[in-house]
C-alpha cells in the first residue's frame, strides 16, 4: 500500500458563486445530487417567477456541488459537462477545483467512496440546521492528493475497470432480454399470431370472474400472523409474489371468499398498458391474504376443460396479450383497466388437454431455462456491484 499525502479540500477548493436574479418568464435548469455517490443530475427546469430564492447559482463542468442537508448521505459530486449551465440554490454550494492539484475525476471517484461519506456525515454532526453541512465544515474534510500525474494514472484505471463491468453487466441484460425474447417467439409459433376463425372464447372455460376489496390499509407488507390485500405488483411479473401486499386493519372483517387459496389464477384488472392483464397461478400462498379490488380470479367451469398452466402460458402470449391491451381502456395513458366481459370475450386456440399438457410441457422447460438465466443475471449483478466499492476502495488506499 502507498502512503499518500492529504490534504483538506480547503487547499485545492475554492467557493464559487456565480450568482443570477432570477427573471420571470426565463426558463432556468436546474441541478439536484442524489444519495449515495450517484452524482448530479438535471431536474425539472423552471420559470424565474416560481423559486422563492433571491439568488441562483450557475454551475460550471467540474465543480463540486454539496447538497448541504444530505451531504453527510453521499449527496456530493462533481458537475459533469453535460450539466454545465444548469442552476441551483443555495443550499447547494459550489466549488472550483485547483486544476494544478486536483483532477475534477479524482474528486468524482473519490465521492463515491463510504470513507468520504463518513467524512461529510463527521463534518455535518453537530451543526446548526438539523446537522446541514456550512461550506467551510465541507471544506475541512481530509482527502487523499497524490501527485497530479498519480491521479491520472489511478483514474484511468478505475475507468477502465468501471468500463468493463458496465460492459459484463450490459451483457448479461442482453442475454436475459433475448432468452425472454425466444420464448415470446415460441408462444407465438404455439399460439399464432392473431385469433383465428375456429378460436373460442375464454368463457368456454371461465364461468365467472371475482375481484375483491381494497379498504384503507397501513401502507406496510402484512407480517405472517396479520390480514393483507394484494397489490397490483402480486402478478405483474407473471409470477405470484404473495410479498406484494398491505397490512389491513384489524378492525376490518375479511369476507372468507376473498381469501387467495394454492390453485387460484388471478388477473391484474388495472394497471399500465404493458401490464394490465397481467396473470399469474398461485401455486403456493401464505394464509391471510385477500384480493384486491384491482384483482380478479378465475371461476372454471366444471369439468375442467383447460389446465391452469396452459391458460397461464396462453394469456402471455401475443397473440393473447394483444388482444387484453386493446381491450383495456381509460383516459389516463399510463393507467388502463380491462373490465370482465372483455376478459371473458378473449379467444384462444381450441386445443383439447392432452394437447394443453404437451404445450405446458414444451413451454415450461423454455420458461424454466429463462428463469435460471434470469437468476444468474441476478446473482451477477449483484456481484459486479460489489466490484466498484471494492475497486474504489483499493485505488484510495494505493493499492491500484
Amino acid at each position: 500500500m502507498k502512503t499518500w499525502p492529504t490534504a483538506n479540500l480547503r487547499d485545492v477548493l475554492t467557493p464559487v458563486q456565480r450568482a443570477e436574479t432570477p427573471t420571470p418568464g426565463i426558463i432556468y435548469r436546474q441541478i439536484g445530487v442524489k444519495l449515495w455517490g450517484e452524482g448530479a443530475y438535471e431536474r425539472e427546469p423552471m420559470d424565474g417567477s416560481q423559486t422563492k430564492y433571491a439568488q441562483l447559482f450557475r454551475a460550471e463542468a467540474g465543480d463540486m456541488i454539496v447538497n448541504k442537508i444530505w451531504a453527510r448521505n453521499g449527496s456530493v459530486a462533481v458537475v459533469p459537462q453535460a450539466l454545465a449551465g444548469c442552476f441551483g440554490s443555495g443550499e447547494f454550494p459550489m466549488f472550483q477545483p485547483d486544476r494544478a492539484q486536483l483532477e475534477p475525476r479524482w474528486m468524482h471517484w473519490l465521492t463515491k467512496t463510504r470513507g468520504f461519506w463518513a467524512k461529510c456525515d463527521e463534518k455535518s454532526r453537530g451543526t446548526s440546521g438539523k446537522n446541514r453541512i456550512k461550506p467551510e465544515q465541507f471544506l475541512g474534510v481530509e482527502i487523499p492528493l497524490p501527485p497530479l500525474p498519480e491521479q491520472h494514472r489511478i483514474v484511468a484505471r478505475i475507468e477502465e475497470l468501471a468500463a468493463q463491468i458496465h460492459e459484463a453487466r450490459t451483457l448479461r441484460h442482453q442475454a436475459a432480454e433475448e432468452a425472454e425474447a425466444l420464448l415470446a417467439s415460441r408462444r407465438r409459433a404455439v399460439f399464432g399470431k392473431a385469433p383465428e376463425d375456429d378460436w373460442i372464447p375464454l368463457s368456454d372455460y371461465v364461468s365467472s370472474i371475482v375481484n375483491g376489496k381494497s379498504p384503507a390499509t397501513d401502507g406496510r407488507p402484512a407480517s405472517a400472523d396479520e390480514w393483507g390485500v394484494l397489490k397490483v405488483g402480486a402478478v405483474s411479473f407473471g409470477v405470484f409474489d404473495e410479498r406484494e401486499n398491505k397490512a389491513l386493519p384489524i378492525s376490518f372483517n375479511v369476507p372468507p371468499s376473498l381469501e387467495v387459496r394454492s390453485g387460484d389464477f388471478i388477473m391484474s384488472r388495472a394497471n399500465t398498458v404493458e401490464l394490465v392483464g397481467a396473470c399469474a397461478l398461485v401455486r403456493q400462498a401464505r394464509s391471510k391474504l385477500m384480493l384486491s379490488d384491482k384483482t380478479f380470479r378465475f371461476v372454471f367451469r366444471e369439468p375442467r376443460k383447460v389446465l391452469p398452466e396452459y391458460l397461464d402460458q396462453a394469456l402471455k402470449s401475443p397473440a393473447l396479450r394483444e388482444q387484453i391491451e386493446i381491450g383495456a381502456s381509460g383516459t389516463s395513458p399510463t393507467m388502463k383497466n380491462i373490465s370482465k366481459e372483455k376478459v371473458l370475450a378473449l379467444r384462444l386456440p381450441p386445443h383439447r388437454l392432452p394437447e394443453q399438457r404437451r404445450i405446458v410441457t414444451e413451454l415450461d422447460a423454455f420458461q424454466a431455462q429463462v428463469d435460471a438465466l434470469k437468476n444468474l443475471q441476478t446473482e451477477t449483478a449483484a456481484e459486479l456491484d460489489a466490484l466498484l466499492p471494492a475497486i474504489l476502495d483499493r485505488a484510495f488506499k494505493g493499492e491500484l
